[in-house]
């Protein structure tokens, strides 16, 4: 399984420098995580630098993996984690559902540069 996280997706669809590193985990939606707090997050910069329509398409790319919703024990885990590797909320929550998920994050994030489990592509 695989998780590009919010950079991630904003890199590919402002085909950025490193687009093509999230290429291969974005085609293979069968395998594509995607927690609600990246929708909130990419939704918000398209909404803010493109648009409504551009988000909406966005948004509707993205539903094409599997949905990973808050849920009480994902956001226990989350802080959890938060706590431990010193993580803003949003990152500890993608970290919970890629953890739950035995996901791969794809990311230029470099909160996760160091962390098991985690891709990451310095942003260029």
């Amino acid at each position: 399984m695989n998780l590009v996280d919010s950079s991630g997706w904003l890199e590919y669809f402002v085909d950025g420098p490193n687009a093509k590193h999230f290429l291969s985990p974005l085609k293979d939606s069968g395998s594509l995580v995607v927690p609600v707090v990246v929708i909130y997050e990419v939704f918000k910069v398209v909404f803010r630098e493109r648009g409504g329509d551009a988000a909406m398409q966005a948004f509707a790319a993205m539903q094409k993996g599997e949905i990973v919703d808050m849920t009480p024990s994902l956001a226990i885990a989350a802080a959890r984690i938060s706590l431990k590797q010193r993580l803003p909320m949003a990152d500890s929550m993608i970290l919970a559902a890629a953890e739950a998920h035995g996901a791969v994050i794809w990311t230029q994030d470099s909160h996760f540069k160091d962390l098991p489990g985690v891709k990451y592509f310095r942003k260029r």
